[in-house]
């Protein structure tokens, strides 16, 4: 948060690791310092789903495919070996202690 400029613009997608709880996480409850933040630096944030933008994507995967390919664009992946490591690295994704997008390596 001291790293936003003002007037930044958050995105905010994929809140999986959050799904199946059932009650706040232990601490003091920071949100009047986060809404404090917000307000202060003037911050946009916007929630959305990944199929809100299902039309484009597309031109998406052709433009992004190719920056991929010239070296613009880097991602990591969380490899995980073996079919048998399946459930746990599925439940590690649900808890979030994995970076980036995780696959299962099964042969």
């Amino acid at each position: 948060m001291p790293l936003l400029n003002n007037f930044a613009r958050i995105p905010v997608c994929g809140l999986v690791a959050g799904y199946n709880a059932t009650e706040l996480p232990e601490g003091p409850d920071r949100t009047p310092i986060l809404m404090r933040a917000i307000l202060t630096k003037r911050l946009h944030l916007r929630g959305f789903i990944v199929w809100d933008f299902a039309a484009q994507a597309e031109a998406f995967r052709q433009e992004v495919g190719a920056w991929i390919q010239e070296g613009r664009v880097r991602y990591r992946e969380d490899v995980v070996e073996g079919l048998e490591n399946a459930p746990e690295a599925f439940i590690g994704l649900l808890k979030g202690r994995n970076f980036g997008k995780l696959v299962v390596r099964v042969s």
